[in-house]
């Protein structure tokens, strides 16, 4: 096998990413504390094009040289907000017409492997902090939750990493729908 390389991948541009089609797909990230999962976060929201992203509480915003290690750029083509908390986040994208779903362990959680995106609707999708989750006050909010299934001991995975398997899974069911 030869290792393909950057120039026969076909990548877009900056400014043809920005006008390119996305997902109907919103992350929103609750009062995450590392800049480094923050930066994960853009890099994988270019990576399966997502549409945006709303930074919310005491999550960093870019310009910021620690989120750019991370995301090596995506900061600057993926499209994102701040919003001072994340109910406010959460009730803003209802309103225009999102299914928000947090990303948490709770009772009644849709596993990711269950769980099925409808044509024509949009959605966003609640990572919360790297401590407490997601907020039960959002969660409350949320039309439901997805649950990452796991086998091991902990039952906790690094919330950036668990944003690569959530968006990951919902690129995949995107496609189908495609």
């Amino acid at each position: 096998m030869r290792k393909i390389t950057n120039q026969e991948l076909g990548r877009l541009t900056p400014e043809e990413f920005r006008s390119a089609a996305k997902m109907p797909v919103t992350v929103v990230l609750d009062n995450v504390r590392s800049m480094s999962n923050i930066g994960a976060f853009f890099r994988t929201a270019d990576a399966f094009a997502v549409e945006r992203i709303i930074l919310c509480g005491i999550t960093a915003t870019p310009p910021n040289r620690e989120i750019h290690k991370t995301a090596l750029g995506a900061e600057q083509t993926v499209e994102w907000s701040y919003a001072p908390t994340t109910l406010e986040a959460v009730e803003g994208l209802k309103n225009e017409g999102y299914q928000v779903w947090a990303v948490e362990q709770v009772e009644g959680s849709v596993m990711m492997q269950d769980f099925r995106m409808e044509p024509d609707a949009r959605y966003a999708v609640v990572f919360g902090n790297e401590v407490a989750g997601v907020e039960q006050t959002v969660v409350d909010a949320c039309c439901g939750a997805i649950e990452i299934p796991q086998r091991g001991t902990k039952h906790s995975i690094n919330v950036s990493v668990s944003g690569g398997v959530v968006l990951w899974s919902l690129f995949c069911e995107y496609q189908k729908l495609l």
